[in-house]
Parts: C-alpha cells; sequence; structure tokens
C-alpha cells in the first residue's frame, strides 16, 4: 500500500467531513506514540464508512496551524518575542520560550502555557498570544530547545521529545515558571495552562510548587501521583472531554485525592468531544466546547491571578 506524504498537506475539502470514532480512536494512538504514522494510515485505510475512505478521514485529522491562528504576530494588543532563560537540572542547562506581554502598562498576572508532546509548535504559541490579550504576561516554553527547538512538524516533534529524559522535561518547566513568576514585569502571582502532556505538567507545577502556584487549569491531562496532591495549594480547574478513556480513568483516584486533602477544584466534563478538542487546527477540535473551556478558564485565572 502506497501511503502518502500528508505532512501539513492537505488535498482534499475536510470543513464538513464527518470523522468516525474508529479513526479519532487510532488517531489518538498516533498521536500518544502508540503507533507510527505510517501504521495509523495504513490501519485507517482499511476502514470505509459510507463511500469516505478511512485515509480521507485520517489526513483530515492532521494539523493546519495556518488557518488556526486566531491572534495574528502583528496584533497590537501585544508584543511576542522568544527569550532564553537558565535552567539548571534541565536536559541542557537553558531554555528557550515564546513570551507573549499585554501592551498595557505592567506589571502583569502571569501564567505558563505547556505544549502537548510534540515542541511548541504555532497552535501553542497563538495560545500564548491569546492570553496576552487578555492581559496576562504568557511564556510558552519549548521542550525541544535542548535538542534544537521545534522542528517545524509534529512527527519530528514527537519523536525528539520522546528522546529527551522526561524527569528533566519537568525541571525544564518548572524553572520556566520560576522564571516567568520572577520576571520584571510579573506580579508574582502565576498560573498554568497545558494541553495533554502539557496538562500533566500542570499538575506536577501545582503539587510542586505549592504556595507559589495560585492557579492551574490542565486540559486532559494525566493526574499527578496521589501522595503528592497533598502539596497542592491552588485552585485547580480540570477540562475533561468525554470520549477520552485513557485520561478519564484516572479520574476517580484524583479526585479522592483532592478531596482527601481539602484541594478547590472544578472539573468541566464536554459532551460529545474527545481528547485535543481545544485545539482548532485539527478535526478534533470542538468550537462550542473549547469556547466555553477558554471562558472558564479565563475566569479562573483573572479571579484568582489578578
Amino acid at each position: 500500500m502506497n501511503l502518502p506524504n500528508t505532512t501539513e498537506k492537505h488535498e482534499v475539502d475536510v470543513e464538513d467531513l464527518e470523522i468516525d470514532q474508529r479513526i479519532y480512536d487510532l488517531y489518538d494512538l498516533y498521536c500518544h506514540d502508540f503507533i507510527s504514522r505510517r501504521e495509523f494510515l495504513k490501519r485507517a485505510g482499511a476502514i470505509t464508512v459510507a463511500g469516505v475512505s478511512g485515509l480521507t478521514m485520517a489526513q483530515a485529522l492532521f494539523p493546519r496551524y495556518a488557518q488556526a491562528q486566531t491572534i495574528s504576530f502583528t496584533d497590537e494588543r501585544m508584543k511576542a518575542e522568544y527569550v532564553t532563560y537558565s535552567s539548571p537540572g534541565g536536559n541542557s542547562g537553558e531554555m528557550r520560550g515564546y513570551l507573549a506581554v499585554p501592551s498595557t502598562d505592567g506589571p502583569y498576572p502571569s501564567v505558563l502555557v505547556v505544549h502537548e508532546n510534540r515542541g511548541l509548535n504555532p497552535y501553542i504559541e497563538d495560545v500564548a498570544r491569546r492570553l496576552a490579550v487578555e492581559g496576562f504576561l504568557a511564556l510558552a516554553p519549548d521542550a525541544l530547545y535542548p535538542v534544537g527547538g521545534y522542528p517545524g512538524n509534529d512527527d519530528d516533534g514527537r519523536a525528539l521529545q520522546k528522546s529527551l529524559d522526561r524527569a528533566k522535561i519537568m525541571v525544564d518547566m518548572a524553572n520556566g515558571a520560576e522564571f516567568l513568576k520572577s520576571h520584571e514585569l510579573s506580579t508574582g502571582k502565576i498560573g498554568a495552562v497545558g494541553f495533554c502532556f502539557g496538562g500533566g505538567v500542570v499538575n506536577f507545577l501545582a503539587t510542586k510548587m505549592g504556595e507559589d502556584f495560585h492557579a492551574g487549569v490542565p486540559f486532559y491531562g494525566s493526574a499527578p501521583p496521589a501522595e503528592s496532591v497533598a502539596n497542592i495549594k491552588a485552585p485547580m480547574m480540570i477540562q475533561a472531554a468525554e470520549n477520552d478513556d485513557r485520561i478519564n480513568a484516572q479520574w476517580p483516584d484524583f479526585e479522592a485525592a483532592l478531596q482527601a486533602n481539602n484541594i478547590e477544584y472544578t472539573r468541566h466534563l464536554y459532551p460529545g468531544t474527545g481528547h485535543g478538542f481545544h485545539n482548532n487546527s485539527t478535526k478534533r477540535y470542538n468550537e462550542e466546547a473549547a469556547n466555553l473551556a477558554w471562558e472558564r478558564t479565563l475566569e479562573l485565572f483573572k479571579n484568582n491571578l489578578a
């Protein structure tokens, strides 16, 4: 079977294409590196629904970053630039991140934005800009900086991130939070939002930073170890997809630990959504749920960081 090169390329109109749940399930396996891109396309190609090839559906799920931008690089409400900072104990001792600064007078409450398992791609940079136009100093670290940075496509980015020491990635993210918290433009109040792998990082930071962490919003992120939950001192907002068995299976134990330790939390489960529903660069995106989740996220940050 000849598998096309579909990297960042789309030759079909996918706007109205209905994706079979089996293709979503395969894509989730591919995104989390349980199967290769080739295996994903091969398995998808064996599926046909109402005359539509599963391969066509699979191609529709690959990201289209150019169409997903919501805040322009040149938006006058903010200014964004790449910054480097020291990261002792991390993968290389130095890190780079995308810093988005509101155009209003500072200092500003701060939010760390943590990417998925493929490095700092354009979607995550856009999320940082979205926060900046709402008045937050936002930093999106790139875990791949020690190996050259996000390579321009998610497949290579995923492989690079997998090659790094995961524990040291966590150190790099924690150092990013400390850099942001102590930034001259920061009020010292800091929260974090993250997606998939990044959601797990948000939970980790909440357990690690204790009183120095002020609000966390993990989107479909892995739960922290139950024994570390007692260290959380910040309100947490867990954003969850209904069709996300792998992550949702962790929730009962996570919730029990939150309740046992009297941690302030809310959990929103969005009907009809799958893992990645906030990411508007792919067909997994659910506009209604993503918009509502983002409104709730901003409300939590404004209430706890301002």
